[in-house]
């Protein structure tokens, strides 16, 4: 077995990957009239930073595949430093938004790489149990960073947020420098036709396809939430935006308990259960909010249960998809984390994007929420069909 990273590093090395994407979200108004920018002009800021985590994921999974997990890791991580310094500093739109990315590509490194590491590591038993606590901080970030940000901004300006990052940078960056081992002890060669063709091996494969589409789908189930959120509770139900950070931050509390039930019942129960629960439950609550809104039974108290009840299948199935898709190719750990967390990006964006059309939000949201769920728990029921193994 190889050296034991500390597992409280790798928490926070993932969490800071998708924490800087939402962070900076409640201080867009007010760092676009400190720029001179327009509001479509500031949201590249945040469609940037997406593209830049989903890509990113790309590159370190095979360069760690050969290079070895910490050398890939401390040069993400020293990217994300200097571009929250560059970010701080940064005089026009333009040089924000090339910090943004560059920060964007910097932060992916934890994303993918804390989950191989956790593979290289881990005991079988033990993986979906582990993941289960990195898979949470990626349901949890959306909902925890724009409060943070908010506050940050109010008190402070937009320029706090990257003082913020900037510190966290710097932690993260010495502590993997001083703590971390290398865990990828049987290194591949680097080799551009190598990591093509080791893409094409992991998604020929229906087993690591399903899993890593199911897995992407059921934890991107809640970015039509979240992109919807703002104009469900303000515009339809007259609460004030204060009250939008809060039911944003809702997810959390979902997320929470499906993994940490996960963690407890992992190695009890095989992972088919986590899977089809989870996205059945979330398919589930997607219809529940379409009827709600078309019987005008929604109230904010039922769209927060709702939102909890669907969280919660996402922080149950989630664990056990990730577990299971980095199972599949063992030795291709690394290349196969930076696919799936492609995976999650892309599909974020995609539900994202179609969440915009149409003239009622919950509607909009509700029918994206069930195409997603649903294309999860037929990726998983084809995996399983096709005899992948699954993880516990």
């Amino acid at each position: 077995m190889n050296a034991r990273a500390p597992l409280w590093l790798l928490v926070l090395v993932t969490f800071s990957g998708t924490m800087a994407m939402h962070i900076f979200v409640p201080a867009l108004p007010v760092a676009g009239a400190a720029l001179g920018a327009s509001p479509a002009s500031m949201q590249q800021t945040i469609t940037l930073y997406v593209i830049g985590l989903a890509l990113g994921q790309l590159v370190y999974g095979p360069v760690s595949d050969a290079l070895g997990r910490r050398p890939a890791l401390l040069l993400g991580l020293s990217v994300y430093f200097c571009a929250g310094v560059m970010a701080l500093f940064a005089p026009t739109l333009e040089w924000l938004l090339v910090a943004r990315l560059l920060q964007a590509l910097g932060g992916a490194a934890g994303i993918a790489l804390g989950r191989a590491i956790v593979r290289d590591t881990a005991e079988p038993a033990r993986v979906t149990r582990e993941l289960a606590l990195l898979n949470l901080l990626t349901l949890a970030g959306p909902g925890l960073a724009p409060i943070v940000g908010a506050y940050l901004a109010d008190h402070f300006g937009w320029r706090a947020i990257y003082v913020f990052l900037v510190a966290i940078g710097s932690a993260m960056l010495l502590f993997t420098w001083r703590l971390l081992p290398e865990t990828n002890l049987n290194p591949r060669p680097l080799r551009v036709g190598a990591i093509a063709r080791d893409y094409r091996q992991l998604l020929g494969n229906p087993g690591f396809a399903g899993y890593t589409l199911g897995g992407a789908c059921i934890t991107s189930a809640l970015y039509p939430y979240l992109a919807s959120v703002p104009y469900i509770v303000h515009g339809q139900m007259g609460l004030p935006v204060s009250a939008i950070g809060w039911f944003a931050a809702s997810t959390i509390v979902g997320a929470s308990l499906g993994t940490f039930l996960t963690r407890r019942l992992s190695g009890r129960w095989p992972a088919e259960s986590f899977l089809f629960l989870g996205a059945g439950l979330g398919l589930a609550m997607a219809c529940t909010l379409l009827a709600f809104q078309a019987l005008g039974w929604l109230t904010p108290a039922w769209l927060i249960a709702i939102t909890v009840t669907m969280t919660f299948g996402a922080g149950f199935a989630s664990p056990a998809a990730l577990g299971s898709a980095l199972s599949v190719m063992p030795t291709l750990a690394g290349s196969a984390a930076g696919l799936y967390g492609f995976g999650q990006m892309a599909m974020g964006a995609v539900g994202t994007l179609l969440v915009g059309h149409g003239d009622d939000p919950v509607v909009s949201c509700a029918v994206t929420q069930i195409c997603i769920t649903g294309l999860a728990l037929a990726s998983f029921r084809r995996a399983h069909l096709q005899g992948a193994p699954a993880t516990r």
